[in-house]
């Protein structure tokens, strides 16, 4: 999704000399393989998107693929980046590696403050790793590494599988589902009532590229919104932009994650950057989006 998204972004701005390649194309955790794409291919910029994510359930149970698969992925590309003299790399995070009960909204020293949410852990410690990586490399090899921390992600080619997939993709299945099928109620895991920031992958693509062009420090800086919804209010958006008629139920016997996660977007907006899709247009083009892959 991330990946597509600046894809998109870079050639609607005129770049032409992209290059890219599918996982089946290349194993980004098979260090030869990933030192031999960077040495034929001599790439000047680098924008390392890839990662294996999921959403609770996926995080929680393999928790060893999603340290070992991310920590393969970055170490990888960050240090082939290095040694084939890539001019600047611009690392992905994820806001969930900042502390479980980190006080709101969450500003970059937040960072290692304290524990994290236990599901996710492994993949937050892979991710704190990636990060703390391209500051070590900017340290000792005077690399332009950068870090940025998206918010939580939706949009055009998101992953909307019925169990491995991230709220708000998987809140979509289930209305058009529900609706399709004409089902009485819907059940929601949790009691509702965490917040969430949301932030169209094209409006992170537009950050990204911004800040590719326009920041050059040590650290991270968090890519977001500024703005949260409870997952009860989300579902009630999705439910009324899918056209399901039915009741919501809530099952507080399942997990609901971190309490609130809003990132401080301060530093950005600083800079000059603001998100331009709200949350009820974003959602009508990624609903359009999931119809279209129906058929």
């Amino acid at each position: 999704m991330v990946g597509s998204a600046i894809h998109r972004k870079l050639k609607e701005l005129g770049f032409n000399n992209i290059i890219t390649r599918t996982s089946e194309q290349l194993d980004l955790r098979d260090q030869p393989a990933v030192s031999a794409f960077f040495e034929e291919e001599k790439p000047g910029y680098v924008f390392l998107a890839a990662a294996k994510v999921g959403g609770i359930v996926a995080n929680n149970t393999y928790r060893a693929d999603f340290l070992y698969d991310n920590l393969q992925i970055q170490n990888n590309i960050i240090h082939s980046s290095y040694e084939t003299g890539v001019k600047k790399l611009m690392f992905l995070g994820s806001s969930c590696i900042y502390p479980k009960m980190a006080p709101q909204p969450l500003k970059e020293e937040y960072l290692l403050t304290g524990p994290l949410e236990p599901t996710n852990e492994p993949y937050a410690i892979a991710k704190i790793a990636g990060l703390k990586m391209c500051d070590a490399y900017r340290d000792q090899y005077n690399c332009n590494y950068i870090s940025v921390m998206p918010t939580n992600l939706y949009g055009l080619n998101d992953n909307y599988h019925p169990s491995n997939s991230h709220v708000l993709p998987a809140l979509i299945r289930r209305f058009h589902e529900a609706k399709v099928n004409k089902t009485d109620t819907v059940e929601i895991w949790g009691s509702g009532t965490p917040k969430r920031e949301f932030l169209y992958a094209d409006d992170l693509a537009n950050a990204c590229v911004f800040l590719m062009e326009n920041y050059d420090e040590k650290g991270l800086i968090n890519i977001g919104t500024g703005e949260d919804i409870s997952i009860k209010d989300l579902a009630l958006l999705i439910k009324k932009i899918v056209g399901y008629e039915g009741e919501l139920t809530f099952d507080a016997s399942k997990p609901d994650g971190t309490p609130r996660k809003l990132m401080d977007v301060s530093k950005l907006h600083a800079r000059g950057w603001r998100h331009t899709v709200e949350l009820e247009e974003g959602i009508k083009l990624a609903y359009q989006d999931f119809l279209n892959k129906l058929h």
